[in-house]
């Protein structure tokens, strides 16, 4: 198979230490390889019918060139294995899994490295969105009515979910207004690195969107899963320490909107990813006191 896989890949029959990449939740086949110049790139190679989708996130990236943040950045694409696949070439990010080093670290450690992977994501949300999209409220309205029926017709109950949708539909009002820039898309510590100098890396750009910059926050509930400090960093870097108090009403919005639609995404993953979303819900439903609160336990005013 990969004999014809990276057939139209210019240079890529001089490769070196090709190493598939098992990891995420992604149908996409992602290699690490070192080319002809001895540096590490990043190989993601997706179904041709992916090739307007991945062909717009690719350029969306390159949008991203200017900043001064240490990011996978984008080298090539195009088609390959006799056009039946396309691919996509991205910088190496030198560095271990943050998600596993974090537990290694100590409170004020992980604070400081979620402190600056709060600064790095201010920066990426300086890129503004394109002046063409629909406005974010009738946007994220429907996605909601989308996503509550997908849960309502999914099949699974899943315990407190009457709450969880009646703090939604209490709260949907809040997205008036918002602003849009873009988006990483899937912002969180398994999508970040910490290299030896303690410097935050970001990968896996493959969800990025434009939309309101602080519904970057819906899936910090898997930095704090992993440390709570590094979470709060997040956030009180993003602010520089100011943050506004109606964010975290947004925040819990996004996060409970997020939650929910989480059970019928996690179906075709099988039982055991529904029982991780599961679990996960339970714990956010916890962290806000069964939604008494707004600010979440694991949130911390400094370090």
């Amino acid at each position: 198979m990969m004999d014809t896989l990276f057939l139209g890949i210019p240079g890529s029959d001089q490769w070196r230490n090709v190493k598939l990449i098992d990891a995420g939740w992604s149908h996409d086949r992602k290699y690490a390889f070192e080319s002809s110049d001895q540096k590490r790139y990043l190989l993601r190679v997706s179904d041709s019918t992916q090739y307007t989708r991945r062909n717009k996130e690719y350029e969306a990236v390159k949008r991203l060139d200017h900043l001064d943040i240490e990011m996978s950045r984008p080298i090539r694409f195009g088609n390959c294995d006799n056009g039946k696949k396309v691919y996509t070439i991205m910088t190496w990010i030198d560095g271990k899994e943050a998600a596993k080093i974090l537990p290694t670290l100590n409170s004020k450690e992980q604070y400081k490295l979620g402190y600056q992977a709060g600064r790095i994501l201010k920066t990426i949300h300086s890129v503004p969105a394109p002046a063409d999209q629909q406005s974010w409220s009738k946007f994220y309205q429907e996605k909601i009515d989308r996503k509550l029926s997908d849960y309502r017709t999914c099949g699974i109950v899943v315990d407190h979910a009457d709450l969880i949708i009646n703090f939604i539909q209490t709260n949907r009002y809040l997205l008036k207004d918002r602003p849009m820039t873009f988006q990483h898309g899937d912002y969180h510590c398994g999508n970040m690195v910490i290299s030896g100098k303690k410097k935050i890396g970001i990968i896996d750009f493959d969800r990025l969107d434009y939309g309101d910059p602080w519904e970057e926050f819906n899936r910090i509930t898997w930095c704090a899963g992993v440390s709570g400090s590094f979470a709060s960093g997040r956030i009180n870097g993003y602010f520089e320490d100011k943050v506004p108090a109606h964010f975290f009403e947004l925040m819990a919005l996004y996060i409970a909107t997020n939650m929910i639609s989480s059970i019928p995404w996690s179906i075709s993953y099988g039982q055991h990813e529904i029982d991780v979303m599961i679990r996960e819900i339970e714990k956010n439903f916890n962290a806000y006191d069964h939604y008494q609160t707004v600010i979440p336990k694991w949130y911390k005013y400094g370090m």
